[in-house]
């Protein structure tokens, strides 16, 4: 028995679209035709067990799916992935099958838009298993499965970057009860193989999320329905049980804060309009959300008719075990420790979330920070390996890498993949794998190659042009960098992106002494340029350009960081401008670069003192921050989202159990 790649018919023909490019190649993708968008499809196979015994199944769907096993909940997954390298979940189900009859029910979900969550759009849907009881196979995908399209759910509007749909729910709809096993799916169509499937399977090399609900810390009624505060933010759905008249209507809005007047700010920040509906059979109902969001506020609208019995916030986030190691007698500092290891915790879900509410998808200049910060707690480098591996999967669009990975979204920053290789040898210098670093060299050898194709005759990098050159994100604190960061970029040396590429080649260097292969020959060229190009004796800082005009904190930070040029006299002199422009001067982003670079130097003391300034980490919780923000404040960023995990770097410089970079 060998399990096919089935889907509805509707896609059994369809031929993939190729949604991968360089982003600055002129080529753009559209969204799936209005047909093929928001298409939650459901899967049933019931199957004969002669005598029950371990049990384990291998699934996979395109874009997601979630399992059911004689009526109960299993799981859900995969992580987002490229169809080259498709994660399927192995998972024991022992404990979930009866002898004799069995029934197995998916609910998979094809998205069909451009964003940074999954490969979608492509015009890809899928579902494939196998289950292997006692070593047997005894059930496999194939044609024989039935299969129908979900009516309860439709969608609402999108929010973020065309990242999710808002979603009606109808409990009216007989296919709310599709899991069951004695449901009636005689109505149903035969699946259709996949004919163009073109997938490569790879197992899930992670856990699977933890899912558990946590009750309201506080619920009021309000003028047509309930306030419900459950204390902190996280990811997840929210659980409701109603009874009222058929046809009855409850809106459900949720935020990360509240308005002036107390009310829930549904239409967030951070572009997210968080507003849902849920239409009532005139029985007992439970509210079943098919899409995470990240909140902490909710307001519950319903008629006089209808009666709220049961609210929850069914939390996920991948399994986390403190394991950290920190020291400290400061309780500001214990403040901001406490906060970003939250924020790592619920940040962490099939990936490192840039943030669980605008994008839903991994940037590699922010794995920098979260993969770190979330391993320095948890010493589990499993979820860290798997986001690199994501990313040097996407070598296939460019070697140079791309900013955000398995997502359909194209998008690329020179300065995240200058940071790869130091990733690699983070990893290894908790865990020792060398047979991942082994693994990643190939990748990162046609990573030094692409970007070595910009280098002048001085060993430095002039106009990367095929990549954005970031140095900080909100562009408004970048200190007044002086080079024009057009996008594409123009000609001419600047600093920041040549600091990293003397980081990159330090840490190429130490990727190939790992594995006994050669240098690359350039590091110490490099970084004689660098000094030669940017150094200013006058002030004992290094400039934006080698005009020597202007010195931003940026370009001082990634030397220190990366011991380049830095005798007493320097290091003075970049300490003490750190000491008066302070961590505000920069973005969260590039203040892990700063604190790090202290603990380089020794200068933990000063590393406190810049993380307990009253307008970084303690301005966030002032104003009331239960994760951390995506900027200092909530409005120094038109946008700004109030969960972002790259902003955890404390976790990471403070910790005893790993080193900063």
């Amino acid at each position: 028995m060998k399990p096919q790649f089935i889907c509805h018919p509707d896609f059994g023909n369809l031929v993939p679209v190729n949604v991968f490019h360089k982003e600055h190649s002129g080529e753009r993708c559209a969204n799936s035709p209005e047909e093929f968008q928001n298409r939650h499809i459901l899967f049933r196979k019931k199957f004969t067990l002669k005598k029950r015994g371990e049990a384990v199944l291998k699934i996979t769907a395109d874009d997601y799916y979630k399992l059911y096993i004689n009526g109960r909940f299993v799981t859900q997954g995969p992580a987002p992935c490229y169809p080259h390298a498709y994660y399927f979940n192995e998972i024991d189900i022992t404990n979930y099958l009866t002898n004799g009859e069995n029934t197995v029910a998916v609910h998979s979900f094809y998205q069909g838009l451009i964003n940074r969550v999954w490969v979608s759009g492509d015009l890809r849907q899928m579902l494939w298993l196998s289950l292997d009881v006692d070593g047997e196979t005894v059930l496999v995908s194939d044609e024989s499965w039935l299969c129908c399209e979900h009516t309860a759910y439709t969608a609402l509007h999108t929010v973020g970057y065309d990242t999710a749909f808002c979603e009606r729910y109808d409990s009216r709809d007989e296919n709310i009860i599709f899991a069951l096993p004695d449901f009636d799916d005689s109505g149903w169509s035969c699946c259709s193989v996949y004919k163009n499937a073109d997938y490569t399977l790879v197992r899930q090399p992670t856990k699977q999320l933890e899912m558990y609900d946590v009750q309201p810390k506080k619920t009021v009624k309000i003028q047509g329905g309930l306030f419900v505060d459950f204390g902190f933010e996280a990811v997840g759905y929210i659980s409701l049980k109603a009874k009222g008249a058929r046809g009855d209507k409850v809106i459900i809005r949720a935020g990360e804060e509240l308005n002036a007047d107390g009310t829930v700010r549904y239409d967030m920040r951070c572009n997210c309009l968080y507003e849902d509906e849920w239409i009532l059979s005139g029985g007992d109902d439970e509210y079943n959300q098919f899409d995470y969001k990240a909140f902490r506020y909710a307001e519950i609208f319903f008629p006089e008719t209808a009666e709220i019995n049961w609210i929850s916030f069914i939390v996920r986030h991948y399994p986390f075990e403190d394991k950290s190691s920190y020291h400290t007698e400061n309780p500001d500092l214990q403040k901001v420790l406490d906060l970003c290891k939250s924020t790592i915790k619920y940040g962490t879900q099939e990936c490192y979330m840039d943030c669980p509410t605008r994008e839903k998808g991994q940037y590699l200049g922010d794995l920098s920070v979260s993969a770190r910060a979330q391993v320095a707690v948890t010493g589990d480098t499993a979820m860290m390996k798997k986001s690199i591996t994501d990313f040097l999967n996407s070598s296939f669009i460019c070697h140079g890498i791309m900013a955000v990975s398995t997502s359909s979204f194209m998008q690329e920053i020179a300065d995240y993949s200058l940071q790869l290789p130091a990733q690699v040898c983070w990893a290894y210098s908790v865990d020792s794998d060398l047979d991942f670093v082994r693994f990643a060299e190939p990748y990162l050898t046609k990573l030094l190659r692409h970007f070595s194709k910009f280098m002048n005759d001085d060993f430095l990098l002039d106009g990367v042009r095929d990549k954005w050159n970031l140095v900080d994100w909100p562009d408004n604190l970048r200190d007044g960098y002086s080079f024009p960061l057009t996008k594409p970029i123009g000609d001419g040396l600047h600093n920041v992106i040549n600091a990293f590429w003397c980081g990159f080649l330090q840490s190429m260097d130490e990727v190939y002494a790992l594995l006994n292969m050669p240098a690359t020959g350039l590091t110490k060229r490099a970084e004689e340029s660098f000094i030669k190009s940017f150094y200013n004796p006058t002030t004992n800082l290094f400039c934006d350009t080698p005009e020597l005009s202007h010195s931003a904190v940026h370009s001082n930070i990634l030397p220190l960081l990366f011991n380049i040029g830095i005798d007493e006299k320097t290091k003075n002199a970049i300490i003490k401008l750190l000491k008066e422009k302070r961590l505000s001067s920069m973005g969260v982003y590039m203040a892990y670069f700063a604190l790090a670079a202290l603990k380089r130097q020794g200068e933990m003391n000063l590393a406190q003192e810049l993380t307990t300034d009253s307008d970084c980490w303690l301005n966030m919780l002032s104003e009331g921050a239960t994760a951390t923000f995506e900027a200092w404040g909530k409005e120094q960023k038109k946008n700004t989202s109030l969960f972002h995990p790259w902003a955890t770097a404390p976790l990471i410089v403070f910790s005893d159990n790993v080193r900063p970079y």
